[in-house]
């Protein structure tokens, strides 16, 4: 829990319902959000929405060294603070106040909980800064360079030190940092590097420190350090390129537990024995990946989450994978948050399914029961009328052994005989992966819309394996774009749904394959919403943050070769714009670090110079997505007016 270590983000699930209509819109702003090209609603259309609108969820962060209290974040108001909880399902005492969003916290350990390390970034610049709030005081202390991006906080067992990773010395290269609590807060520079390099955990003497460079989904070495020399060794092999992540000490501090695809196509979990360097898989027979793993600090074991075609299985297992058993009483659904109390014996989950928001759960290690410690508030929604997804798989473009390769894609069906218009959720990433999590979104469409919602895993998805994730790379980019036709043909063959009211939404990554799809199959799709998307990608590789411009390259290729930006400036949205027939409908955050807002400034401008008429809304203080409540309630309210007014009509 303490070990915040290599981490990729993005979501996108809410929405909302239509009012009167102006018949010219004007360009004009609310709050913070400058509307161009949309047209104006009534007030109904926030009322029909309110239940939607206030649906909230709960991270764990934290649990306190002896489990009697938990460290959560969730909303009240505007954006999500910090709240600490006491006792199962008991109230909820907020502990941050600030108009930005708090990012991951933990416990200061031996603090007896008084004192707390959080994240916070500007407007969504993603340029986080670390923070140390002392409870008793309600006082913050700054612990990093404001002029640096920050990531990947981790603590000493004792609580003495704090190592992290931060770009201040020149915007671009992640070197590690170490901070003593005790001893003034100098922050001191372990290790000066070029790339994207992170801490893992400290051993449990505090003696040495892991520590990985992150190269590409397919690649991330890892490597052993001493915290008071900065001298390190590597852990990993260097050759060939192979994913590698976890890095969990052992109770004992002579062996780590890594996930890897060394070995095969799945990343399965191993034990590496320091003493003679030997790495061991110690869950061989799960077919499919470990993504997260736990080990107990007083050695009664460890907990692990796997991911069997998008839902989560937790297990416990000894230190060794033997005597595992699989933990029951949890709800198909997705785990996060992993981590056992300081004390031992009390693992703690985030927990999110179709039909319930993301809670807080507790588990005794020694008998495997589940204690529910938060209940978010789901605006007074009946889950028990939400559509569960289906599980589907269809065929595609090319073959695998002989046999067409299929892609799985999570299924929402509306309710009634039909024919429903659909539309196809396009997740972000590309190295990322849809999962049935809770989706008020998505069943604002399906019951007040009458949208039956189709979410494929195309190829370059994570989730299924090394092979099937480096199917899109570099020239095979368009490949991806060939799994959402096939889904078109899909939708054809099946008469629930109506082949001629096809809309598809999508965001970072997913927003380029909305643009890309558009311009591919011109005839089969009525409308399409692009948020934050990727439009030109030269422009993207060229204007991207330099903190993370090489591991994009690594993904999409490097716009520096001739042959490759030729082929990217060829499969543009921005450059087959006059293709485009669908109405659509551009947002974004001015402050993005990842995607800059000049990528949906080129596609707004482009298909308002070929006469098609664009949507366009632009958060001034948003960066990649939009996590204040203002802006996110608005633009549901404005995903439903569009859809209703240029898919479901």
């Amino acid at each position: 829990m303490r070990n915040v270590g290599l981490i990729v983000l993005m979501g996108v699930l809410g929405c909302t319902a239509v009012g009167a209509l102006a018949d010219e819109p004007q360009k004009r702003q609310i709050g913070e959000l400058v509307l161009d090209g949309i047209p104006e609603w009534d007030d109904a259309v926030r009322e029909r929405m309110l239940q939607y609108l206030n649906v909230r969820w709960t991270t764990l962060d934290d649990i306190s060294d002896d489990g009697q209290a938990i460290l959560i974040g969730t909303r009240f108001g505007e954006t999500s603070q910090l709240h600490l909880v006491t006792q199962p399902l008991g109230m909820r005492r907020q502990i941050t106040f600030f108009d930005e969003p708090v990012g991951g916290a933990f416990f200061v350990p031996g603090t007896n909980d008084r004192k707390i390390i959080y994240s916070k970034d500007q407007g969504g610049n993603e340029k986080s800064q670390f923070y140390l709030l002392d409870m008793a005081s309600g006082q913050s202390t700054l612990l990093t360079d404001p002029e640096g991006r920050h990531s990947s906080p981790t603590m000493s067992r004792d609580g003495r030190y704090l190592a992290y990773a931060g770009t201040a010395r020149n915007g671009r290269d992640f070197d590690i940092y170490m901070i003593d609590l005790a001893s003034g807060l100098e922050r001191k520079l372990l290790w000066q590097v070029e790339g994207y390099y992170g801490p893992g955990e400290f051993s449990p003497d505090g003696k040495q420190l892991l520590a990985w460079k992150y190269v590409s989904e397919a690649e991330v070495h890892w490597y052993i350090m001493d915290p008071a020399t900065g001298e390190h060794k590597p852990l990993t092999p260097e050759t060939p390129p192979t994913y590698y992540d976890g890095g969990q000490w052992t109770a004992d501090g002579k062996a780590i537990l890594m996930m890897s695809d060394r070995d095969g196509d799945f990343r399965k979990l191993y034990r590496y024995e320091l003493a003679d360097q030997t790495w061991k898989c110690i869950a061989d027979d799960i077919t499919w990946n470990v993504e997260t793993v736990a080990v107990d600090p007083t050695g009664r074991g460890i907990a692990f989450v796997t991911n069997e075609d998008g839902i989560s299985r937790l297990y416990f297992a000894d230190e060794h994978g033997k005597n595992r058993k699989e933990v029951a009483g949890l709800p198909p659904g997705i785990i996060g948050g992993l981590g056992f109390a300081a004390d031992g014996g009390t693992l703690g989950i985030s927990m999110n399914s179709s039909r319930n928001s993301s809670d807080a759960f507790l588990i005794d290690y020694a008998t495997g029961k589940v204690t529910r410690w938060t209940q978010s508030e789901v605006g007074g929604l009946n889950t028990d009328e939400f559509v569960d997804p289906v599980l589907i798989h269809y065929p595609t473009f090319d073959e695998v052994d002989g046999k067409p390769r299929t892609i799985p894609a999570f299924y929402y069906k509306a309710p009634g005989p039909g024919p429903h218009p659909v539309v196809i959720y396009a997740h972000g990433g590309p190295e990322s992966q849809f999962r049935p999590s809770f989706a008020s979104l998505f069943q604002y469409w399906i019951n007040e819309l009458g949208i039956s919602v189709i979410a494929p895993n195309i190829r370059g998805s994570t989730g299924y394996g090394r092979q099937f994730h480096q199917l899109d790379n570099g020239f095979k980019r368009e490949d991806s774009l060939k799994d959402i036709g096939a889904l078109l043909d899909w939708i054809a063959t099946q008469p629930e749904l109506d082949q001629k009211r096809v809309g598809i939404f999508g965001g970072s990554y997913g927003g380029y394959v909305v643009l890309g799809s558009i311009s591919m199959y011109p005839d089969r799709f009525k409308a399409a919403v692009d948020s934050v998307g990727i439009a030109n990608f030269v422009t993207f590789l060229e204007n991207t943050g330099e903190f993370r411009r090489d591991m994009r390259r690594a993904e999409y290729g490097d716009e520096r070769d001739p042959e490759m930006r030729a082929f990217l400036e060829k499969i543009s949205p921005t450059a087959r714009a006059e293709q485009v027939k669908a109405a659509l409908f551009v947002l974004h955050g001015k402050n993005d670090p990842r995607v800059p807002y000049t990528e949906a400034e080129q596609i707004v401008t482009k298909l308002r110079g070929l006469g098609r008429p664009v949507w366009y809304a632009l958060a001034l203080n948003e960066g990649h997505g939009f996590q204040k409540k203002e802006n996110n309630d608005l633009s549901r309210i404005m995903y439903a007016i569009f859809w209703r007014e240029h898919l479901v009509k």
